[in-house]
């Protein structure tokens, strides 16, 4: 899951175990579908192997559909406490939402004004939007083409009818207030948890026995691969991981990668398991992104105990304080010198007993967040 599918999944996860009453909205291709809490509890328990069973007949209709958007809406429409067509939204929020509740948009999509207005109409109903960043404002040049008026138009609608903006981090309220200006909604900085998955059995490759550095995330510009590889032949007798998907826009990169770069390996499909047992090997985690909305790899990597290589970036800096080691994504030799020098003292250590840092909880989070919403 990408940084928003885990917010996303957390608050799942924490709002089927709240006594209150839960309902989960659905945008499905066609129209929306309304969950109760039982309906929610199935997409929980479902969602981490896909379990969604067969698609339904209706599915088939849409041509075009991947397979497992297919299931999971079907295995939606079974468990629905009721479905409608776009116009007739609000009539169904009317009929079984009850007054006051809180409609909490967590993942920067499907904030429509037809959703709004709908929520809206239920008596005493409040919202609260999640905000993650305003990179597509900050660094348009790694988005999209669109991407930055799109979002742009998503932070406008969100700051003008939003009751409560939630964000992860004072970097990200600083950068909301300042794009919304003069709007003065009211915000909230709820740093996000990190809970690991238990370790599983790592695959195995040329780097298995030897020294190896992990670096965790999408291949797109804003990750800045090109810095790794560009130092990576100073580098001797030490692997790089790279363990994510390719991304877009990137082709410089992935023509290098195809060339298959002594040393340096391309990983993606990895499950998390198999992820955070590559990281308890590796003598440290490398992140030279450009720019990062909250950076929970890092935040897991320091969990773990495993040392962290990040580029100096604000949003490091305030919710991982003095754990990693910094070096400037414009500075190569520094970053080459400080590899060399956690995999000279890797060497002599053989074996490094490892405690995990202190880092941000979700437990934290949730009493910060579930109080004011």
């Amino acid at each position: 899951m990408t940084g928003v599918d885990r917010v996303e999944f957390a608050y799942l996860r924490r709002l089927v175990a709240e006594p209150e009453m839960l309902f989960g909205l659905v945008r499905s291709a066609f129209g929306y579908i309304l969950l109760d809490r039982q309906g929610c509890e199935h997409f929980l328990n479902a969602f981490p192997d896909a379990s969604f069973g067969p698609a339904d007949r209706l599915s088939g209709i849409k041509r075009g559909m991947h397979d497992a958007r297919a299931r999971a809406e079907s295995h939606l429409r079974r468990h629905c406490l009721d479905r409608c067509l776009p116009l007739r939204l609000g009539r169904m929020l009317r009929k079984h939402v009850p007054s006051g509740t809180c409609y909490l948009n967590t993942g920067h999509s499907n904030l429509t004004d037809r959703v709004l207005s709908a929520v809206k109409s239920v008596q005493d109903a409040r919202v609260a939007v999640f905000v993650h960043d305003t990179i597509p404002l900050d660094y348009p040049q790694y988005q999209r083409p669109g991407n930055d008026d799109q979002f742009r138009m998503f932070l406008q609608r969100a700051g003008r009818s939003a009751d409560l903006l939630i964000c992860n981090s004072d970097q990200t309220e600083a950068d909301v207030l300042r794009h919304l200006a003069p709007l003065s909604p009211q915000t909230a900085v709820a740093h996000l948890g990190v809970d690991m998955p238990d370790a599983g059995s790592p695959p195995e490759g040329p780097w298995t026995g030897q020294p190896f550095f992990v670096c965790l995330g999408t291949i797109e510009p804003r990750k800045n691969h090109e810095l790794l590889l560009d130092i990576w032949p100073e580098i001797e007798d030490a692997h790089l991981l790279i363990c994510g998907s390719r991304g877009w826009n990137n082709d410089a990169v992935f023509a290098r990668l195809d060339q298959k770069p002594s040393r340096v390996h391309e990983l993606n499909g990895l499950t998390d398991g198999q992820i955070v047992g590559l990281m308890q090997q590796s003598v440290a985690a490398l992140f030279p992104s450009l720019a990062e909305g909250y950076g929970l790899p890092p935040a897991e990597a320091a969990a773990l105990g495993v040392p962290v290589i990040c580029n100096d970036l604000p949003i490091y800096r305030e919710i991982l304080g003095n754990i990693p080691v910094y070096a400037s994504a414009d500075d190569l030799y520094l970053w080459t010198a400080k590899i060399k020098v956690l995999k000279q003292e890797q060497t002599l250590a053989k074996i490094r007993l490892r405690k995990g840092a202190a880092v941000p909880t979700w437990e934290a989070h949730f009493k910060t967040v579930l109080r004011l919403v």
